[in-house]
């Protein structure tokens, strides 16, 4: 069975960018996935939102730039999910580690904030 995710990003702030280096990805149920994001500019970090068909945004991971791995996540925490930030690639990944048909979504990079307490969509940007 193959799982489709598609990549989209928000950006509130003029002079960055954020672009998914994929807009679709197709993954074979219970394989790895890396969804990433590129970006320019200094960033101090990204957030990783999930969002399935006739829903708001779900919140899944906020990866801060440092030196060492720092990621704030969900609360609770979604299993299987993880994040990394390269400061030298100037990239982010969302990690899946093993993909499940309920992965099955639009997921989105940001540079802000984006969902609020009611997880309705601030402003979306194609």
């Amino acid at each position: 069975m193959f799982l489709f995710l598609y990549t989209h990003f928000t950006d509130e702030c003029f002079a960055q960018t954020i672009t998914p280096l994929q807009d679709r990805t197709q993954v074979t149920e219970g394989k790895p996935v890396n969804l990433s994001c590129t970006y320019d500019g200094s960033v101090q970090s990204l957030l990783w939102y999930r969002q399935y068909p006739g829903s708001g945004l779900e919140f899944l991971l906020l990866v801060v730039e440092s030196s060492t791995k720092s990621v704030v996540y969900a609360n609770p925490p979604i299993p299987r999910l993880d994040g990394e930030m390269s400061m030298k690639d100037k990239r982010v990944d969302l990690i899946i580690s093993s993909a499940e048909v309920t992965d099955s979504a639009l997921y989105y990079c940001a540079l802000v904030p984006t969902v609020t307490e009611n997880t309705t969509p601030l402003m979306l940007l194609n």
